[in-house]
């Protein structure tokens, strides 16, 4: 039996924005610069002193790699994560996922989650998508986090919490 993966719908922008996550500067300055100084330090070598062409090929495809990288990343931490009371949302209209089809929420030590960030299980599976630095989706899972500072993301997480521990009550109470 195959699963084809819910794509969310677009939300209503205007719906009050509850919490907000973006990149800080410094750690988008830093992540930017280390990327463009790997590739442009790999292209240099691969040009001017590769001893042979195997060698010279894998510096040029890394070279090429972390310079995608570096574009990617930095158009995705230009923008930053909206929480609002039915969708967690990309700034450019990207439905990461709906509040209603969280499942849970990991934010301990040793999850597998981004930097100063935070994992969510959804109910269902949404298709891949990764914005580097600033939030990834695979199947279930949804990590936030990585360039963002560890004070937003915590602040977003107890929200999603306490909108959980309330969907939990409004359900018991319905029983």
């Amino acid at each position: 039996m195959t699963h084809s993966p819910r794509q969310p719908t677009a939300a209503d922008p205007n719906e009050e924005v509850l919490a907000t996550v973006y990149a800080s500067g410094g750690r988008r300055m830093l992540g930017l610069g280390s990327l463009l100084v790997l590739g442009v330090m790999m292209l240099y070598l691969a040009l001017t002193q590769s001893p042979n062409i195997e060698w010279r090929v894998f510096m040029l495809l890394l070279g090429a790699v972390s310079l995608w990288m570096a574009q990617r990343m930095r158009v995705a931490t230009a923008n930053r994560i909206e929480l609002t009371e039915t969708v967690l949302r990309d700034s450019d209209g990207t439905v990461i996922a709906r509040t209603s089809d969280i499942d849970g929420i990991d934010r301990g030590f040793f999850a597998f989650k981004p930097s100063n960030g935070f994992l969510l299980r959804t109910a269902t599976a949404q298709r891949r998508e990764w914005r580097p630095g600033l939030w990834w989706r695979m199947g279930r899972r949804i990590g936030v986090g990585g360039m963002t500072p560890g004070s937003q993301t915590k602040f977003m997480s107890e929200i999603i919490a306490a909108m959980m521990a309330q969907r939990e009550l409004d359900d018991d109470a319905q029983l």
